[in-house]
C-alpha cells in the first residue's frame, strides 16, 4: 500500500501552510500530499535497461567461451604455373580449411603444430587471370602458393605471418618448434639468402647472403628445404650452389655451428 507523507517532511496541517480555517478546500491541499512506493528505487524503463545489459553480456561471455571447430575439407588435385613463361605446370594438393564449418582459406602441403592449440599450414588461394579486353566476363581462376597462416585452434583466429625474405614460389620453409627456416630471396629477385625467423619477431635471428638466385622453374631450383636436429637445436641447410652449413638456434639467437675438425675427433 502506498504512503502518505506530509510536504517538506513537517508535521503542518494544510491550514496553517494556507493560512484558510478548517473550512478551506481540500483541493488546496493536494499540492502536499506524495505518494511515495515502498521498495521501488528506479523507474521501470531504468530496470529493464540494466536487465537488459545484465543477458546481453551474459551472451557475449557465452559466445567468446564456446569452443570452436577447426578442420580441413579433402585434399584437390590442381595445376601451378611454372617457369618464366608459365608454360609449365606443377601439380599440387589444396584442403579448404573450415573454421565452425565456414570457409576460410585454401591451404596446401601440410600443418606444423607450434603449441598445443596454435598450428601453421601454408596459404593457396587462387588468382584472377582475365584480362581487361577478354570477352567473357566471368573470372578465370589460377592457383598460387602464398605465404604461411597461424591458426588458433581455441579462438578460431587465422593470422597471416610475415616471413622476412620469403618468396612464395621458390622458399621451403621447413619448420622446427617456432623457428621456421628456408631459402628467401631479396626483394629485387636476384640474391639468395639464408633465413631463420621465429614467430612473433619481427627480424630473422640469422640471415646469410648465399649468392645469386638462379630464377629457376621449380621450387627448390636453388635450395633444397632445409634439415633441422634437435639437442641442440641445429638447422642444416643445403644450397646447391655451394656447400652445406649449420646453424645453432638457442632462444632468440642462431649462428653459425662450428664443426670439429678431424683432429678434434
Amino acid at each position: 500500500m502506498p504512503r502518505i507523507e506530509k510536504a517538506n517532511g513537517r508535521n503542518e496541517s494544510c491550514e496553517s501552510r494556507s493560512g484558510l480555517g478548517s473550512g478551506s478546500s481540500p483541493r488546496n491541499c493536494i499540492w502536499a500530499l506524495q505518494p511515495v512506493q515502498d521498495g521501488v528505487s528506479l523507474p521501470l524503463g531504468m530496470r529493464l535497461l540494466r536487465l537488459f545489459a545484465v543477458m546481453l553480456f551474459a551472451v557475449l561471455v557465452s559466445a567468446a567461451s564456446r569452443p570452436h571447430v577447426v578442420g580441413f575439407g579433402s585434399p584437390q588435385p590442381v595445376k601451378l604455373l611454372a617457369g618464366p613463361a608459365e608454360d609449365k605446370t606443377i601439380d599440387i594438393m589444396v584442403r579448404a580449411l573450415y573454421v565452425d564449418s565456414k570457409l576460410k582459406e585454401y591451404t596446401t602441403g601440410k600443418s606444423h603444430d607450434v603449441t598445443d592449440r596454435e598450428f601453421v599450414v601454408r596459404r593457396a588461394l587462387r588468382i584472377n587471370d582475365a584480362l581487361p579486353d577478354d570477352s567473357h566476363k566471368a573470372p578465370k581462376w589460377l592457383w598460387q602458393r602464398g605465404g604461411w597462416l597461424l591458426v588458433d585452434r581455441s579462438s578460431g583466429k587465422i593470422t597471416q605471418l610475415k616471413l622476412p625474405d620469403f618468396d612464395p614460389f621458390y622458399s621451403e620453409v621447413s619448420w622446427y618448434r617456432d623457428y621456421a627456416a628456408y631459402c628467401g630471396v631479396m626483394s629485387n629477385g636476384e640474391r639468395l639468402l639464408a633465413v631463420v625467423a621465429e614467430i612473433g619477431a619481427r627480424k630473422p635471428l640469422y640471415r646469410k647472403e648465399l649468392g645469386k638466385a638462379s630464377g629457376g622453374d621449380l621450387p627448390d631450383s636453388d635450395c633444397a628445404a632445409p634439415r633441422w636436429e634437435r639437442r641442440p637445436p641445429r638447422v642444416t641447410f643445403l644450397p646447391k650452389a655451394g656447400e652445406r652449413f649449420s646453424v645453432n638456434v638457442i632462444g632468440h639467437v642462431a649462428d653459425v655451428a662450428v664443426e670439429p675438425s678431424p683432429d678434434d675427433q
